[in-house]
């Protein structure tokens, strides 16, 4: 086969010419079966084929560097420089990535995977060519159609025309990026494919101008490339593709041509296993539903309309779904002008894509006080898609914007509440979930001013006053303690915490005192619910009590939390996002006001670039699986508290069985207690928090 003699370009460039059709139709072949089998970008790169041959034939890449933009699509640029072998575990541990990557070959001079880039990059590596004195070289930017809608790529092509350099911008132009590419820029792409029109915008601005080019044609490409390098100055080569070439249920799946694919049967195209209902499944039902109460509930995409769950939405309300194409600058402020308007914005974005944004959300949107909910899908860790797209970054980023409520839901029914509370919300809002399939429903055992409980021992019962009807593990509560319920469905409760006091309710906790301490708070954001969960019945068969709490509505803190905190020896956070800045850091400050002096560990994503795997697989090297969650805490925990002798407490008790004594009415003595986690005087107290039962509490939005 024609495909196994190549170990990099130049035996790319030493084929016959004529060879180079079978070696088009090999190159499909193997996509096809290594991404069905993994995984990954199809449609993509089986329309960038003869493009990508021609580039590596007529470039000398690396000493002329070819870039990509939105690096999807470099599947075949990775094939045709000697990585054929990466692709058996291709997006996984010990694979290829699916984007350019510097460590895998230096014919990656870039990372792209954030679309409208490239130009800037290209621009900046011609400006340092000229400055630092080298040899004139062309320096190459591959950018989709899809991509030229993103406000970056005309503020650099504005640059790389001023300046007469040398760029040569090869637009593959398969008239999409998921869905259609939209816009001014879409119809005037499409009258240059259909010769409708004479000078193209590129030669306006003062770029000159090569196509359209039929970007199957390889002799054509070419020609195309090889005139475009020996002209004085950037020029643009307008090249004709069609996404999904080759393979026809690519070619034939209208919704987006097989942009990415799950493993999937290659002889049909459709996933190899059943689909599960996700994250992104519940959302897009929910929005339907609020749209069909609220008319004034609108939604804004960024090119990503099915991928983010609106589809549904656009078909049920297609005038009031707003794709803007890759431009989520744009999203967010025109989100602001419709909620100026009389409307209420739901932006949905990639958690990853809405760090492009943030600007506009702080001085735009929140400086207003605009009511604009964003939803982040791919919150947390993504896994597959590697670095660039893990949702890692958004509650470091949106913890610093005053007046913005964020949630983080753990379940589908928490999801419904939490976007049904966000849009009743006057001002900024933000869901966030996680990617992929959901987990079974987790419901609270308990609430306690809108914090909910999934997890206690009797003690904690005791400790936070929540009285002894408090179950241990995730059945229901047995008894009719004070704040208790007997409901198995989640708090409903209607908006995040506020500033302002407690909510109207029969009256607060009646602890009258100082409570018994028990040992660990362990806080939950959002999907991360069941790993602590699961934790908790780990460290209570080491005899550690825990109680788990989940406060759904993660910023602003919930004034509750101090309560409850201070009712512990220990609190730990456990959140899949990067610990700077995120919840544990803010907890951490709020428990700081109020007064609180227990310790504090938050355990979260290490703050830096992580490779590229199975989300499970990111998680675990990150320490947040079940297990390694329980070890952290027992490492964290203060010394054990001595227990009095009579009692006859053995050393290590079953937790049930060690808090029933506590709960009998003995404490340790005063100085057993370690000096961080002594408890403050009650009038030291935060407000007592209102207990609430787990069927639904009343509470406002935010003020």
């Amino acid at each position: 086969m024609l495909i196994e003699r190549l170990r990099g370009p130049r035996d790319l460039r030493r084929m016959a010419a004529e060879d180079l059709p079978m070696l088009a139709a090999e190159i499909r072949e193997f996509l096809v079966d290594r991404v069905c089998r993994t995984g990954g970008h199809l449609g993509p790169n089986l329309g960038a084929v003869e493009l990508s041959i021609a580039l590596h034939r007529v470039f000398d890449s690396p000493a002329e560097p070819i870039l990509w933009d939105t690096g999807h699509q470099a599947y075949v640029h990775k094939l045709l420089t000697g990585r054929a072998a990466g692709f058996d575990l291709l997006r996984r541990r010990g694979g290829l990535s699916g984007y350019p990557s510097r460590q895998e070959s230096e014919h990656d001079l870039i990372e792209n995977s954030h679309a409208s880039t490239v130009l800037s990059y290209a621009d900046g590596l011609a400006k340092a060519d000229r400055i630092l004195g080298r040899k004139s070289r062309p320096v190459v930017a591959v950018v989709g159609d899809g991509a030229l809608t993103g406000g970056m790529a005309w503020e650099a092509l504005n640059n790389i025309a001023a300046r007469r350099l040398p760029v040569i911008i090869v637009l593959n132009d398969n008239g999409r990026s998921y869905a259609p590419t939209v816009g001014g820029l879409a119809s005037h792409l499409a009258a240059l494919r259909a010769g409708r029109t004479g000078a193209s915008f590129f030669e306006d601005l003062g770029l000159a101008y090569a196509g359209p080019v039929n970007g199957h044609d390889i002799p054509a490409v070419e020609a195309a490339l090889r005139r475009a390098r020996e002209t004085t100055g950037p020029v643009v080569v307008h090249c004709v593709t069609t996404k999904g070439r080759g393979y026809a249920p690519s070619e034939h799946h209208e919704q987006d041509r097989h942009h990415a694919v799950p493993v999937t049967d290659p002889a049909t195209g459709r996933p190899a296993a059943p689909r599960r209902r996700t994250w992104t499944d519940v959302f897009a039902d929910e929005i339907v539903a609020i749209g069909q109460e609220r008319p004034d509930v609108v939604a804004v995409a960024a090119a990503m309309v099915e991928p983010a769950g609106l589809q549904p939405f656009q078909e049920r309300f297609p005038g009031r779904l707003f794709d803007v194409g890759i431009a989520e600058q744009h999203a967010v402020t025109s989100a602001a002008g419709l909620a100026f308007g009389g409307l209420h914005p739901v932006v949905c974005v990639y958690s990853t894509f809405l760090n492009r944004a943030f600007d506009q959300v702080l001085m735009d949107v929140a400086l207003h006080g605009c009511p604009v909910t964003f939803v982040l899908d791919r919150a947390g860790v993504t896994g597959d898609d590697g670095p660039s797209h893990n949702g890692m970054w958004d509650l470091s980023i949106l913890n610093v914007v005053p007046d913005l409520a964020v949630a983080a839901p753990r379940d589908a029914p928490t999801l419904r509440a939490a976007l049904r509370e966000a849009v009743t919300i006057e001002g900024p809002s933000v869901v966030r979930y996680p990617k992929g399939a959901l987990g079974p429903d987790l419901p609270a055992v308990g609430t306690l001013d809108g914090v909910d409980i999934l997890y206690g021992s009797t003690a904690t019962a005791t400790a936070t006053g929540l009285g002894p009807g408090i179950a241990t593990g995730l059945g229901i509560a047995t008894g009719l303690g004070p704040g208790i319920a007997t409901d198995t469905g989640p708090a409903t409760a209607t908006g995040p915490a506020t500033a302002t006091g407690p909510a109207t309710a029969t009256g607060p906790a009646t602890a009258t005192g100082p409570a018994t301490a028990i040992d660990v708070l362990l806080v939950a954001v959002g999907a991360m619910g069941e790993t602590c969960v699961q934790a908790a019945r780990l460290l209570a068969g080491d005899g550690i009590g825990v109680t788990v709490a989940d406060p759904r509505w993660i910023k602003p803190v919930n004034p509750a939390l101090a309560v409850l905190a201070a009712r512990h020896r220990l609190v730990v956070t456990v959140e899949d996002c990067g610990r700077a800045g995120g919840f544990g850091a803010s907890l951490t400050l709020a428990l700081a006001d109020a007064g609180v002096p227990v310790p504090v560990r938050c355990i979260g994503l290490p703050q830096r670039f992580l490779d590229h795997g199975l989300r499970a697989e990111v998680l675990e090297e990150c320490g947040l699986t079940p297990q390694q969650v329980a070890q952290s805490v027992a490492d964290a925990m203060p010394e054990k508290v001595a227990m009095p002798e009579r009692v006859g407490m053995p050393e290590r008790v079953g937790m049930l069985e060690r808090d029933a004594m506590l709960a009998g009415g003995e404490t340790p003595e005063k100085n057993a207690m370690p000096e961080k986690g002594a408890m403050p005087e009650k009038g030291a107290m935060p407000e007592e928090p209102v207990l609430a039962l787990a069927a639904g509490a009343n509470r406002e939005g935010c003020s």
